[in-house]
């Protein structure tokens, strides 16, 4: 996924889209926007940041988790099993992106999936055809007529919190 937070208007379509599709209670998301103030008057800026899963290629919540429930698939989609999760938060604190949460009512940690039974059956995730300025791309990184590989190409876009090795699959245009 590329998203350029260059074009985030910090209206939470994408949050409110995520928590429909995964019926999540109000207060719980997995798909936040960070907003960061920069600079003074008259030289001031405000970034919006859409986090979420990066769906890391070394993923450290997948290493920590003692009963394998946090597991990588093989089209690359960090998962998490809800049957054999045992609710022991590893995964949360190994995250570095802040991005895991428990379930209360079930005890079990949960995570975004990139809606993948959407993009299973040929679909986008919900945040991507929610946004209405068009803040994200999806596709798959491994074709290289995808429009994520061509943005990526074009624009440089960064990897967030790059120095942890994690090999995020998120890419960001900051501006």
């Amino acid at each position: 996924m590329v998203i350029d937070a260059t074009k985030c208007v910090n209206c939470h379509s994408c949050t409110i889209a995520c928590q429909n599709q995964n019926d999540l209670v109000p207060k719980e998301y997995f798909n936040r926007l960070e907003e960061k103030e920069y600079g003074t008057f008259p030289n001031y800026g405000r970034r919006i940041t859409p986090v979420q899963c990066q769906h890391c290629d070394n993923p450290p919540c997948v290493s920590v988790c003692p009963v394998g429930a946090s597991y990588k698939r093989k089209d690359g989609v960090v998962a998490v099993n809800t049957k054999t999760c045992i609710g022991c938060k590893y995964c949360i604190v190994a995250c570095p992106y802040s991005v895991r949460m428990v379930n209360k009512a079930e005890g079990y940690v949960h995570k975004c999936t990139f809606c993948i039974d959407f993009v299973e059956r040929g679909g986008q995730p919900a945040c991507v055809t929610t946004c209405p300025m068009g803040v994200r791309t999806f596709g798959d990184l491994k074709d290289p007529d995808s429009d994520v590989v061509k943005l990526i190409a074009v624009k440089k876009p960064v990897q967030l919190l790059k120095e942890m090795n994690t090999r995020p699959s998120i890419f960001y245009i900051l501006g």
